[in-house]
């Protein structure tokens, strides 16, 4: 089953990697498009980027439940 406690906790620790992030990408110079299947993005930064997947990565990682055998 869902853990409510468990969603909520990993929701408020990437939306405040969110929040670190914009404000660390304030003063970023480094600027590229990502290549997508269809067309490419905007200019964005590098940073901005990289943290993005690494929040998506989070989020998707929380969702997922594992069960092994023992």
């Amino acid at each position: 089953m869902f853990n409510l406690r468990k969603f909520s906790s990993a929701f408020i620790f990437n939306l405040t990697l969110f929040f670190i992030l914009m404000t660390g990408i304030q003063n970023s110079s480094t600027h590229k498009k990502v290549n997508l299947l269809i067309s490419e993005t905007i200019k964005l930064p590098i940073g901005f980027i990289v943290g993005l997947s690494f929040i998506g990565g989070s989020i998707t990682g929380n969702l997922i439940e594992l069960k092994f055998k023992k």
